[in-house]
């Protein structure tokens, strides 16, 4: 049984939205192919640049892979995994303005960061005192920002049933509720070992009870 303590009760969970500054290479990339969305999964600081791993899904792999190894930013670039909707690479660029944002916040990054015609979204968890401080950085930005989503972490463990959350963390996970949609609720199933209508009861029970929440949810 989980133990909740203060501290625990205390953390919420956030998505924040915030636009790209327009000078660096991915709002210039992820601008030139605006249906593409990258995802940042891992990277740290090293000096004057930051070694990445990246995944970007697109309809035009090849052109987006060559464009991000061309770039001035990026100084090495190693591709990995490639197929007609996706590509996997590991890089080094120059570009540390996200870092330097985030230091300057004092958050910790969660992985997978991801970003969208020169928008990017991510979470966060921390206390309200946190988040607060961390919204007054945002605030001092001139970049625009959206908080797309507050939640506390305690609340959201009672919401959901293991199940319902085990179904909803793979759809996630799979790119299910992605727009557009990177797996088909019978791949899905697949992936859960269950039938199709047994996956889909269990995501309309989840998201049900995750909408009525948020709705019933004083302001």
């Amino acid at each position: 049984m989980d133990v909740v303590t203060p501290e625990t009760r205390g953390m919420i969970s956030a998505t924040f939205e915030i636009q790209l500054p327009p000078d660096i290479w991915i709002t210039q990339l992820s601008r030139a192919f605006p249906q593409a969305t990258f995802r940042l999964l891992s990277g740290y600081r090293v000096e004057d640049s930051a070694l990445e791993l990246g995944e970007t899904v697109t309809d035009h792999p090849n052109d987006v892979a060559a464009e991000m190894a061309d770039h001035p930013s990026i100084a090495a670039y190693e591709l990995l995994e490639s197929d007609d909707r996706r590509v996997l690479a590991k890089y080094e660029t120059t570009d540390t303005a996200l870092y330097d944002f985030v230091e300057q916040s004092a958050q910790t990054i969660e992985f997978p960061i991801t970003v969208q015609n020169g928008w990017y979204e991510f979470d966060l968890t921390g206390t309200r005192e946190e988040l607060d401080r961390f919204q007054e950085v945002l605030e001092s930005s001139p970049l625009s920002y959206e908080l797309r989503s507050l939640v506390g972490a305690q609340e959201t463990d009672e919401l959901l049933t293991d199940r319902q959350r085990e179904v909803l963390e793979t759809a996630i996970r799979d790119g299910y509720f992605e727009i557009p949609r990177e797996c088909t609720l019978s791949e899905l199933a697949d992936s859960l070992e269950i039938d199709k209508s047994t996956a889909s009861n269990i995501l309309r029970r989840g998201e049900a009870r995750i909408v009525k929440s948020f709705v019933s949810r004083p302001d």
